[in-house]
């Protein structure tokens, strides 16, 4: 009988083990992805005379110990499934994870109660996962290499590439990705993944492209500064990492006149006047904001209120004579003729309108006066000259 353990070599020498004991598995070692199925398989020969009743798979056998099928372990129930062909033996092992690791041999059955052989050495099986390495510091312009590493060596040689969760590349038959001089744009989470695997892709791995700042600006606290006012100006960039270090310039003054993300001034005069920039710097470089222009605009805001003030007089002025004239218009209508020219007073003389004279055509709307020829004058006290009295004057008295 051949032992477990004594079958190292493929065929058993003469005189210990028959000649005709074999076990052929389809690799010596596999790697598989975790969460994936692991699919093992061994062909066998055995002496004529003997009738193979059963094969069973086992895993980690221990020399002169009854070995158990894994169909009857209980952390593989449900997982496990075999199949035979002839003289071959198969293996389908689901959901795998770290603890199937192992070595996995096929045990051979026969009729002849000592009459059985274990395939010893089996397969050593590894399970592994996939994860994205990168370098330490990715810089602007630089061209990074991204690699979808494992702890074995997986049969699957074909890799998948994602930013953000979407595909990056065509399948690629290496499990490097080349980033060719990267900027900001290419900041993002990247993961990787073999073929017919994409459900088992990597955890995701943060890529942050370095740069120096960019964008720089500077704005003011106030639109209009009046003498005495105080003024805070506000340098910000983008940059990664966010710069630390600012410098506020003059430009008629060779050095700076100020340094952090503030700069203040607490009084602003005249002498204060001139054109600003500031300076954002990190490690891996700076860059200079456009200047900006402060000057006292107290004069300007003077005549600003002045003419506010007089295009408000003028307006009130406006709505005053307005009001006059209607007020004028109402009294008017509302003067009778006898207003107009009292009777106690012959001298006053009454001015008529040419709408008085002309506009109307009803001849019972008008008060008019003729001379004849006996120099006597007529005139009329009311609106219709049929419901009034004649009265003549003696010129001759």
């Amino acid at each position: 009988m051949c032992q477990a353990g004594e079958a190292v070599q493929v065929t058993v020498k003469s005189g210990i083990c028959s000649q005709e004991w074999k076990v052929q598995y389809s690799s010596m070692s596999k790697c598989v992805l975790k969460g994936s199925t692991a699919s093992l398989s061994g062909i066998y020969k055995h002496p004529d005379h003997l009738t193979v009743t059963k094969t069973i798979w086992t895993v980690n056998p221990v020399k002169d110990k009854k070995n158990i099928n894994l169909l009857n372990y209980p952390d593989y129930r449900g997982r496990v499934q075999t199949f035979q062909s002839d003289q071959t033996s198969f293996l389908r092992l689901s959901n795998v994870s770290r603890e199937d690791e192992g070595m996995y041999c096929l045990r051979i059955l026969t009729n002849v109660e000592r009459q059985k052989y274990l395939g010893f050495p089996g397969i050593e099986l590894n399970v592994t996962e996939l994860r994205v390495e990168i370098p330490e510091e990715v810089v602007e312009e630089h061209s990074p290499v991204l690699v979808c590493s494992t702890t074995c060596d997986l049969s699957e040689k074909t890799y998948l590439w994602y930013k953000n969760g979407r595909p990056l590349s065509e399948p690629l038959d290496r499990n490097e990705l080349l980033l060719q001089s990267v900027s900001s744009d290419d900041t993002g989470n990247y993961s990787c993944a073999v073929r017919h695997l994409e459900h088992l892709s990597s955890p995701a791995v943060t890529l942050s492209v370095r740069y120096p700042p960019k964008s720089v600006s500077v704005s003011v606290s106030r639109s209009v500064i009046v003498e005495g006012d105080s003024v805070t100006l506000s340098c910000s960039s983008d940059s990664n990492p966010p710069a630390l270090n600012f410098s506020w310039f003059k430009e008629d003054q060779t050095s700076a006149v100020g340094s952090g993300q503030s700069f203040s001034i607490s009084s602003f005069n005249s002498s204060s006047s001139g054109r600003f920039y500031c300076e954002a710097q990190n490690k891996y470089g700076s860059q200079r904001s456009a200047s900006v222009s402060l000057s006292v605009k107290a004069e300007e805001s003077v005549w600003s209120s002045v003419t506010v003030i007089v295009g408000i007089s003028a307006a009130a002025v406006m709505t005053v004579i307005l009001m006059l004239v209607v007020w004028l218009l109402i009294r008017r209508k509302r003067v009778t003729p006898s207003e107009q020219n009292p009777r106690g007073n012959p001298q006053v003389a009454t001015v008529e309108s040419p709408e008085d004279a002309y506009m109307t055509l009803d001849p019972k709307s008008r008060c008019a006066e003729y001379d004849t020829l006996d120099n006597m004058k007529r005139s009329c006290d009311t609106d219709d000259p049929e419901d009034q009295d004649a009265i003549y004057y003696n010129m001759d008295k």
